[in-house]
């Protein structure tokens, strides 16, 4: 079993950044990662990263503003999330899976409660 935790968002203006945190606690050899939802709309990829830290995968719609990373005690995976845009507001999820590759392309074997990134204009 895994256990996650998210906690780091808010309200941002635009351009502005925030750092999303995803505490794992229990089983954590898993590649984690991201996803977002926002109102009406679908639950969507955002970026995950492997289990060691050695790769990492982003959404087109983030590269260039948005970065994964893992401590190195690989409990915690973090979204450093710069030059926000209100289209980026959304409900981010925390997810864990046991690859990279399942976690881009099946849902996730655990999921986090989610915490609410809003960027007003």
């Amino acid at each position: 079993q895994v256990q996650l935790v998210e906690s780091g968002g808010g309200l941002v203006q635009a351009g502005g950044s925030l750092r999303l945190s995803c505490a794992a606690s229990g089983r954590t050899f898993y590649a984690m990662g991201w996803f977002r939802q926002a109102p009406g709309k679908e639950r969507e990829f955002v970026a995950a990263i492997t289990w060691g830290g050695g790769s990492t995968y982003g959404a087109d719609s983030v590269k260039g503003r948005f970065t994964i990373s893992r401590d190195s005690a690989r409990s915690t995976v973090y979204l450093q999330m710069n030059s926000l845009k209100p289209e980026d507001t959304a409900t981010y999820y925390c997810a864990a899976h046991r690859t990279l590759a399942l976690l881009t392309t099946s849902p996730p074997d655990y999921w986090g409660q989610g915490t609410q990134v809003t960027v007003s204009v």
